[in-house]
């Protein structure tokens, strides 16, 4: 089977390349920089220069391709907005695949889309949705709640180095779950003819609120947080200013998702179902608390090996913080 994957220099989709790679799945990665996706090579899958802005790029990488994996969005610094990338983008993506007899459309969204038509993210994933189950394509549509991943840069690093921890709102619980046990689903889908046509919810194995979080890296650390609340109307009122400078849309765009997280509405879905159609075991997932407890546990290994206190803390501060090099990506 060959699979064209779009956006596997990603957190996740880098995961998913990997995962197919390993099960014997000929790979060819859509990127926009050859350099930047040169892992992905050694790897051992094939890159094709292409751009989904560009659509006549999309054709050629297509060519014999048996399934598509979608794990693309348009990041915050992006130059191009997200109804761009993540809209018109998907949309000539989609249309390319059903010219090109595409057997499967693998699509990450989002949990809880139609929930949240004022924001442009979740509001695009629901319509992307909508456009793929029309389009007569094969699919299969997994909605995501939040990465593991993020949770190092969002609470582990900075309760490490004392800088303040945010927090917006009402925090809302969250079903965060590993990048590699999500690349699980994605590729179990390719072979699983029960989930075809269809959407289900991928979600760890429970949900989290941040001050639970909070309370975990500190446990495993010794370190108390230093919390800084934000005020969701003060994140309104920037995300208002914000849209003025057409340059800063995409932030704005991405600061309104944070309502979302700031709602105290979990974001989060029985799993029971979707173990059994997928043939996946739920005790070999990854916990949040395992998944901090090994980068906690190698964090401080590697402060033991730099004996980082007593010899780059005396009289200068390190160029480079040493917990940023052990995320688990």
């Amino acid at each position: 089977m060959t699979i064209l994957i779009v956006g596997a220099t990603g957190t996740l989709g880098r995961q998913v390349a990997r995962h197919a790679i390993d099960e014997g799945h000929k790979v060819r990665c859509l990127v926009r920089n050859l350099k930047k996706a040169a892992f992905l090579k050694e790897w051992g899958a094939e890159l094709v220069r292409g751009d989904l802005c560009r659509e006549e790029t999309l054709p050629p990488a297509l060519e014999g391709v048996t399934a598509v994996i979608d794990a693309a969005t348009a990041r915050p610094t992006d130059s191009l907005s997200i109804k761009k990338v993540d809209w018109e983008g998907k949309v000539a993506l989609l249309n390319a695949a059903k010219a090109a007899n595409v057997g499967q459309f693998i699509f990450l969204s989002i949990l809880n889309a139609e929930m949240y038509p004022e924001v442009p993210l979740m509001e695009i994933k629901r319509c992307t949705e909508l456009f793929l189950a029309e389009s007569g394509l094969n699919y299969t549509i997994l909605r995501l709640a939040g990465f593991m991943q993020g949770l190092i840069g969002q609470y582990g690093i900075p309760i490490l180095e004392g800088q303040p921890v945010w927090v917006t709102g009402e925090s809302s619980p969250i079903a965060y779950m590993d990048t590699q046990d999500i690349a699980k689903f994605v590729i179990r889908a390719l072979s699983v003819e029960e989930t075809k046509n269809k959407a289900f919810p991928i979600v760890g194995t429970r949900a989290w609120s941040a001050e639970e979080i909070i309370g975990v890296c500190e446990r495993l650390s010794g370190k108390d947080a230093k919390i800084t609340r934000m005020p969701i109307g003060l994140l309104r009122a920037v995300r208002s200013s914000l849209r003025f400078f057409q340059w800063s849309w995409n932030v704005a765009d991405r600061l309104a998702f944070t309502e979302v997280i700031a709602s105290g509405k979990p974001l989060d879905a029985s799993m029971d179902e979707v173990y059994q159609v997928f043939a996946l075991d739920v005790s070999e997932t990854t916990t949040l608390e395992g998944y901090l407890q090994e980068y906690f546990n190698r964090i401080m290994k590697k402060l033991k090996e730099l004996d980082y206190q007593k010899t780059k803390g005396k009289g200068k501060k390190p160029k480079r913080s040493p917990f940023k090099n052990v995320n688990n990506q």
